[in-house]
């Protein structure tokens, strides 16, 4: 009899286990709603919520791409820098009214997909910490874009067929919400569902591995960094647009940080070869959620950084007690 007690206790544990392992971001997601609503009960309502989602969406698609490069065994410092610098581009097009907004729009994109080109090139070829070359380039450009900007806020044109790509809804949801979830779901059908997705997996948990079974990890990984390019220019629209404005010294910033932090609570491995995009949909959630508390407890936002930085640390503690 005590020894059935006692294996049932075991099957009830690895359940509960299991359950954690897997749908943990999904309970904290649910806890950290629910003590926010003890102290806001208004959160809970529709507005509120939509509102937290606009402004999370932002970095949230940051986070989509981010995610497959962390996953890939990289990581990516320059995602803000590289904001400033595709939204000056984006900005002085969208300036002329002689040009038609798509070609501002499209090398908005253009920018973006290149710099990601260069920070997966340099960073595979010529074999250099991922941390150190995002960083740098990301100076860079934040300093190029300054240049050019003259270190001021340009404004381009306020038309409504501009301004509605940021401040516009679809089916009663803005439009930012709306592109990150279908992004989300695509590029959770990527990674999960495609070679591609799997070559992501096998770069970031065992590189050797990966090349002795003919996998080009270099290719793979300057993929991710387009693929986070390509993320990283849709944002921009959809951030810049609000205002039709770039700020030369404050356009995404730290908006790569916020990103890291989702993508880490979300479940994603530093170390590469593990994560899911769900976790990092909740991630995003989570930090919209904890900006928004901050606001409500009238917490000094210059105390954000410590909150997330936080997050980051306990988030990683958590993943290395799992191994």
């Amino acid at each position: 009899m005590a020894e059935t007690t006692a294996l049932d206790k075991t099957k009830i544990l690895g359940l509960l286990k299991k359950i954690w392992d897997n749908y943990s971001i999904v309970l904290v997601t649910i806890a950290i709603v629910l003590v926010t609503a003890i102290f806001n009960p208004r959160i809970l309502t529709v507005h509120t919520m939509l509102s937290i989602m606009r402004s999370a969406s932002i970095v949230g698609i940051i986070a989509l791409g981010m995610t497959f490069v962390i996953i890939a065994g990289g990581i990516d410092l320059s995602a803000g820098h590289v904001v400033a610098a595709c939204g000056g581009a984006l900005i002085i097009l969208q300036r002329n009214p002689d040009l038609p907004l798509f070609v501002a729009l499209f090398a908005c994109i253009a920018v973006a997909l290149v710099i990601g080109m260069i920070n997966g090139t340099i960073i595979t070829k010529a074999n250099l910490p991922p941390f150190i070359v995002t960083l740098a380039i990301g100076i860079f450009f934040r300093s190029v874009t300054m240049h050019f900007l003259g270190g001021a806020t340009v404004s381009g044109r306020n038309v409504p067929e501009f301004t509605s790509i940021g401040m516009g809804t679809t089916f009663g949801l803005p439009n930012a919400m709306v592109a990150f979830v279908i992004m989300a779901i695509i590029l959770s059908f990527v990674l999960n569902y495609t070679k591609f997705g799997s070559y992501v997996y096998a770069a970031g948990g065992n590189e050797n591995a990966a090349r002795y079974s003919g996998i080009n990890v270099h290719r793979v990984r300057i993929a991710t960094y387009v693929l986070l390019g390509l993320c990283i220019g849709i944002t921009t629209i959809f951030d810049l647009s609000r205002m039709a404005a770039v700020a030369a010294n404050t356009s995404g910033l730290q908006y790569e940080f916020d990103a890291i932090t989702a993508v880490v609570i979300g479940g994603t491995a530093l170390s590469g070869g593990k994560g899911r995009m769900l976790g990092t949909v909740m991630g995003v959630f989570i930090i919209g959620m904890v900006n928004h508390m901050m606001v409500m407890m009238n917490i000094s936002p210059f105390l954000a950084g410590a909150v997330k930085g936080t997050i980051i640390l306990v988030a990683v503690l958590l993943q290395k007690q799992d191994k």
